[in-house]
């Protein structure tokens, strides 16, 4: 009897640590969960949106503060050409973005999003928004109702953004105001790093996005595309500055530069220390002695550049 008795209490404490050792691991299970959930909800707001309100920055990133800070609070993460790569573009106010995920934050979200201006699937970039930035919707709302602007306005942009920073991803010459109320620097800055924290500048395609209010693409993977191309490949120097026409576009996926008249050219440089205007003829020369103009863009052309003409769109 005492044998069975030992027997049986043998196997209740074999069972119970089965049991301790199962609760164990579902609430590691559990833990390790939650910690992820934290990080990332995956579609949380299925079907609902996000306008911006203000110029909202977007970013290849969602960790915002590691860019606009670092670990002392007043660092600007850099690539070793001193951009900050992060920044793919600056959203104007009323641009619709589908909300993919959210990452909560202390006070706010960061939302991985889509957002149809800038739909550039060869680039394989995630986009991420800080939420402060816009206001939620259940239904999807219009898109941004873009206006182009007229032929003056475009060169009274151009004229105005002379002088002005070269800031990768940026295309707003007066900044945003919120990221220093967002992301506020933990000490002091130079007028150069106040002007890149608040994104006040711009980049190539920047210049051109803004001074068409939005309507031109934002980036030079898309901008090889745009408008119509001009036939020139195989023409001199020469031959091709006869042939191109104000607001004709110097592209190719890296770089694009304006003819701003028959003479001159304008463009956002970072070797050129912001937007400058060039000789138009030696613009050209020095290109065709580094790469080859062709008509239509080819990815497996190598290094090339083609002529877009998209004036006639303006004059319609």
């Amino acid at each position: 009897m005492k044998s069975l008795l030992f027997f049986v209490i043998i196997l209740l404490n074999i069972f119970s640590a089965c049991g301790k050792s199962e609760t164990v691991k579902i609430k590691d299970i559990k833990t390790v969960s939650d910690s992820i959930n934290a990080k990332a909800n995956k579609n949380p707001q299925q079907g609902k949106y996000a306008v911006a309100k203000y110029f909202t920055p977007v970013l290849n990133t969602s960790n915002f503060e590691s860019v606009y800070g670092g670990k002392n609070g007043k660092t600007l993460k850099r690539a070793k050409n001193g951009l900050i790569k992060e920044l793919e573009y600056t959203a104007y106010p009323g641009t619709v973005f589908t909300i993919l995920e959210e990452y909560p934050k202390d006070n706010h979200f960061i939302y991985r999003v889509y957002v149809k201006e800038y739909d550039i699937p060869e680039l394989k970039i995630d986009l991420f928004i800080d939420s402060r930035f816009v206001n939620l919707y259940d239904e999807k709302p219009e898109e941004r109702k873009i206006e182009l602007t007229t032929e003056k306005q475009i060169y009274d942009y151009l004229d105005r953004s002379m002088g002005s920073l070269y800031v990768w991803g940026a295309n707003n010459i007066d900044g945003i105001k919120q990221m220093l109320e967002f992301y506020p620097p933990r000490g002091e800055l130079s007028e150069k790093e106040k002007k890149e924290w608040s994104i006040e500048g711009l980049d190539c395609s920047g210049l051109l996005f803004e001074a068409t209010n939005g309507y031109t693409p934002r980036n030079t993977h898309q901008l090889v595309y745009f408008g119509e191309p001009v036939e020139v490949e195989g023409l001199t120097a020469k031959q091709i500055v006869n042939k191109i026409e104000p607001l004709d576009l110097i592209v190719w996926k890296g770089h694009i530069i304006i003819v701003y008249d028959k003479s001159h050219t304008i463009e956002s440089s970072f070797t050129g220390g912001g937007v400058v205007k060039k000789d138009l003829k030696t613009v050209i020369t020095n290109l065709l002695s580094k790469r080859k103009i062709v008509n239509e863009w080819n990815d497996n052309g190598g290094s090339q550049f083609v002529i877009r003409r998209w004036k006639k769109i303006l004059n319609k």
